[in-house]
């Protein structure tokens, strides 16, 4: 009984905040990567000197 408890607070709560701090994780080194990846690709250019 005390087994299947544990399992069902791991299924409720560990994974969904596990899977939410990857997520996270994931989205802020792609953010990180694209702008630096734009700003590489772009360099020279009027228009980023336009963006704040």
């Amino acid at each position: 009984m005390i087994g299947a408890l544990i399992m069902a607070i791991v299924i409720l709560i560990v994974l969904p905040v596990a899977f939410l701090m990857t997520a996270g994780l994931i989205t802020a080194l792609m953010g990180w990567w694209l702008r630096r990846s734009v700003e590489e690709q772009f360099e020279g250019s009027e228009l980023v000197d336009l963006n704040v």
